[in-house]
């Protein structure tokens, strides 16, 4: 009987000791865990407040930091990608987000991003697929779609799309200058006098041009005749020039510098609204296009849009 009690004394001592050794096991486990996920929290603040700065090298320093501890972070992989675009590095920021993607594939910040990185590379036709998804469920993204369309130069679906939103009554003033530029795009230009210049030069560059229609010829042609207030000619030119380089954010200026000197406001700011959209990297093309959007708000009567934009022009200028 005494032999029984002991070995039931011994089975209850040993389950207590196995209870006391697993407790303590799933303790340090649940330290360890703690540790880590405030070692997270640290990087990826970290992290955070580096690309506030602008020092996304750093930023993405601390990222890795964050990966090591979890490798399947969609919110890492997301910012791992923001900052490699603004580094430039679109292979990277493409490859990170798609790993983001194959997590949370409806998610629309990550989708709007991607759109963001197809649009650095100009490779519209991915970014038209990509902004066609988020459309689907969001019909007031449509817009953003009206202007890949135009940058893709596949007018006739952008004013298909235009009519449709129309009819939704889902217009912005956005969209009308969209419809303003595709409307002036299809217009027949006045038929221009040629003003002699004096410079034989500009005679060899249309010839020249006429032959190669390489951009940097047609810049140097639009600059002399805006330099001679050509306008009417400058206008015409960077008009036509458009069709052949509708990435090149210099004709959009023109365009609408000419615009406003023959008085038609409306039509400029159409045309400056799209084109600014193109100027990468280039802080005195865009207080141009600022500059030449106060006008056209000014000369409109349109006095709060006209200080704002010349505000942002004369910030960037500095």
């Amino acid at each position: 009987m005494r032999r029984c009690m002991g070995t039931k004394n011994l089975h209850r001592v040993i389950a207590i000791g196995m209870l006391f050794i697993s407790s303590i096991s799933f303790a340090q486990k649940v330290t360890i865990e703690e540790e880590n996920s405030l070692k997270f929290q640290a990087h990826f603040f970290e992290a955070l407040k580096q690309k506030a700065l602008k020092n996304y090298g750093k930023a993405i320093e601390s990222l890795e930091l964050c990966n090591e501890i979890d490798t399947s972070n969609f919110a890492v992989f997301f910012e791992f990608s923001k900052n490699h675009l603004e580094l430039n590095n679109y292979f990277e920021a493409e490859q990170f987000i798609d790993k983001a993607l194959q997590q949370e594939p409806e998610n629309k910040y990550l989708l709007h991003h991607k759109v963001a990185i197809l649009k650095a590379q100009r490779n519209f036709n991915k970014a038209i697929e990509v902004q066609k998804k988020i459309v689907q469920p969001q019909p007031k993204e449509s817009e953003e779609l009206v202007f890949l369309y135009i940058q893709n130069q596949n007018f006739d679906q952008a004013e298909v799309l235009i009519a449709k939103i129309e009819e939704n009554a889902m217009a912005t003033l956005r969209l009308k200058s969209f419809k303003s530029f595709l409307e002036n795009r299809n217009a027949v230009p006045e038929k221009t006098v040629e003003i002699a210049t004096g410079n034989s030069d500009i005679e060899t560059l249309k010839n020249s041009y006429s032959k190669n229609k390489e951009f940097k010829i047609v810049k140097q042609i639009l600059d002399i005749e805006a330099a001679g207030e050509l306008f009417e000619q400058v206008y015409a030119k960077s008009k036509e020039a458009l069709e052949l380089f509708p990435e090149q954010p210099f004709l959009y200026k023109m365009n609408g510098l000419a615009l406003n000197k023959l008085g038609k406001y409306n039509e400029a700011i159409a045309v400056l609204s799209i084109g600014i959209d193109f100027v990468i990297d280039n802080s005195a093309m865009e207080a141009d296009f600022y500059e030449q959007l106060s006008i056209s708000y000014e000369k409109l009567g349109n006095k709060s849009e006209a200080i704002k934009y010349k505000q942002r022009s004369a910030a960037l200028r500095k």
